[in-house]
């Protein structure tokens, strides 16, 4: 993948960390952690030894602060979304699921309700990011050469490769991973007894996390992957025996596979050659001209 993409990616992931408000009549509704509350101006919203801080208050400040910023924002993404209407400009699913891949494997472990949020959001902002590269390319165009060199040194970058997400313990015999297994099925916590039990000095202090470990890399515990073909995702393994001992693994994750054909790479590979011929910022400002775009900074 091309350093643009990557960054660009990598700036989606930040974006969907920023907490959102909705101003409503009769009222605000703040929507905060997915929990939603209707407040009046000179509710308290938060109150340090007797000194109150008010819901207008802070309020002012955010739009003082970053009010500019997060408007322009609003409206980018509706200036992209209905000149991609206009256009009739998709985005392929399989593209978006790739993403969506590549940005969980770079994540720590979550929840299901956690994953499902944060696959919700990332959907919505890939989208906009590729609806806008191809909105600012449209009127350049590369040639069916530079497209096809491009494809030919870049396409192993544009797959993702199977990855599984997993915690281990690791100890020295049957006999006490017998004996782990057994805390387990009681209710133990995994980490905990990765902490206590684990010999593994890297993941140990860690609860024996080791991470998104794609299938094909070197680093992929021997006799880890067969036992975890077999296992649901968020489920522990039965002891079995390794070169270094005896393990039980935790499967977080399983993210499959996902390959490109170059006609499906073709229409993404355009977009990006075109803006980095025109050494164009991945910014809907440009596109605003194309519509009647009215804000209260002008």
């Amino acid at each position: 993948m091309s350093k643009r993409l990557l960054i660009s990616i990598i700036v989606v992931l930040l974006i969907t960390n920023i907490a959102t408000l909705v101003m409503l009549n009769q009222g605000h509704q703040v929507a905060i952690d997915s929990n939603h509350e209707r407040l009046s101006a000179r509710d308290v919203v938060a109150e340090i030894n007797g000194e109150e801080i008010t819901y207008i208050e802070w309020i002012n400040s955010l739009i003082n602060r970053n009010g500019k910023s997060q408007l322009k924002t609003l409206i980018n993404q509706e200036v992209v979304h209905q000149l991609a209407d206009q256009y009739h400009i998709e985005v392929d699913e399989k593209i978006i699921k790739r993403d969506i891949s590549l940005l969980t494997s770079m994540q720590g472990i979550m929840t299901k309700e956690e994953a499902k949020r944060l696959e919700r959001d990332l959907r919505n902002d890939i989208i906009y990011r590729y609806q806008l590269e191809r909105l600012l390319a449209m009127d350049h165009s590369v040639t069916e050469e530079e497209v096809q060199t491009y494809y030919q040194k870049y396409k192993s970058q544009y797959n993702f490769s199977e990855a599984m997400q997993i915690s281990h313990i690791l100890v020295d015999n049957a006999r006490i991973a017998n004996k782990v297994k057994k805390e387990l099925d009681e209710g133990a916590t995994f980490s905990l007894l990765a902490k206590e039990y684990s010999k593994d000095k890297e993941t140990r202090s860690n609860g024996g996390y080791i991470g998104f470990i794609h299938t094909k890399s070197q680093f992929f515990p021997n006799g880890y992957e067969s036992v975890a073909r077999t296992m649901n995702e968020h489920s522990y393994s039965e002891p079995f025996q390794t070169e270094n001992g005896v393990a039980i693994i935790y499967l977080h994750r399983k993210l499959p596979s996902i390959e490109f054909s170059y006609e499906e790479s073709k229409p993404y590979i355009e977009s990006e050659l075109a803006l980095e011929q025109l050494d164009q910022t991945l910014s809907a400002e440009a596109l605003w001209e194309q519509l009647n775009v009215k804000w209260i900074y002008d």
